[in-house]
């Protein structure tokens, strides 16, 4: 199944518990690589929000 979300705003990891430190490096770096994307083309349909 496609949802239309752009392979560079998607990373998979395995890390263990131990690995800490290294978990907030990646989220550090996945955070600034989405920021320079920008906006999020996909947006949430008003009618599978519940309101």
């Amino acid at each position: 199944m496609q949802v239309g979300i752009d392979p560079a705003r998607i990373e998979m990891y395995n890390l263990s518990a131990a690995m800490g430190p290294r978990w907030a490096e990646i989220c550090t770096e996945f955070t600034e690589q989405v920021r320079q994307l920008g906006p999020s083309p996909v947006r949430p349909s008003s009618k599978n929000t519940g309101n």
